[in-house]
């Protein structure tokens, strides 16, 4: 903390700081703790029934990912063009898609695990939705409200016989509920069965997707600014679609000569 009328030095860089000189536009951002990514992020909303890319976007690297989701509805929306599933990163689940989505869309994504070292994790407590009201393992209940935190008295907790199975805190066990939490219990359950996991192995083509427009696009943004990457990305999505379309066309002449 500095003091008045002196001047001190603070550990760490700004958040939004600018990180070229020719391309205001362009910043540092994280994937993990462990791998940082410079410049821009793209986005590519692959059409897993056609393997075709419907719509792209562009976000400075520090920008979370699920921001993106507005301009490519409106990209969907010129196009007439409707979801019906939504296979998903984990860092899209904050998305306008997900928390607006109709009861007609179905989304797939590997939901965050849930851990506790060896003590009752999440998953322990029963939620009632109806109610809302959250159960833990002692029977004990209590209110919660969707992306807030629910506080277990520590008195109850201090003479529960299930504590030391529980919580090591002297404050009593929390839990905290995400604004999505019925839809994360959803994916949870989902992923441990084997329809489940086939469902999400469906992704790989969007992954593969991206390694085909990274590879053609490159590594290095090619022009200054968001608006003319994001052309350059709606570019390399074209090629791409050409490509899918000339293999299918092959594909129809080789069964027609096969028949």
């Amino acid at each position: 903390m500095a003091s008045i009328g002196k001047a001190s030095l603070i550990k760490g860089v700004a958040k939004d700081r600018r990180i070229s000189v020719e391309d205001g536009q362009m910043r540092h951002g994280r994937k993990s703790r462990s791998v940082r990514v410079d410049g821009y992020k793209r986005h590519v909303l692959h059409d897993l029934d056609t393997d075709l890319i419907r719509a792209v976007g562009i976000t400075p690297a520090n920008v979370p990912e699920a921001s993106v989701t507005e301009a490519i509805s409106a990209d969907l929306a010129r196009q007439e063009a409707f979801l019906k599933e939504l296979h998903i990163d984990r860092a899209y689940l904050s998305s306008h898609l997900v928390r607006e989505r109709s009861s007609d869309l179905e989304v797939y994504c590997k939901a965050w695990p849930v851990r506790n070292s060896k003590r009752f994790h999440k998953q322990a407590f029963i939620l009632d939705w109806e109610r809302q009201i959250i159960q833990c393992p002692a029977k004990r209940e209590m209110p919660f409200v969707p992306g807030g935190v629910v506080h277990f008295p520590k008195e109850a907790c201090a003479e529960c016989p299930l504590k030391a199975q529980c919580t090591t805190s002297s404050k009593g066990r929390s839990v905290s509920i995400h604004p999505d939490e019925a839809l994360l219990i959803e994916l949870r359950e989902r992923q441990q069965t084997s329809p489940g996991r086939i469902k999400l192995r469906e992704r790989v083509a969007v992954e593969h997707t991206l390694a085909h427009i990274g590879r053609w696009q490159g590594r290095r943004a090619r022009y200054r600014g968001a608006r003319k990457n994001l052309f350059d990305l709606r570019r390399c999505a074209v090629v791409h679609n050409l490509h899918v379309l000339a293999r299918s066309q092959q594909l129809s002449a080789e069964l027609q000569d096969a028949a």
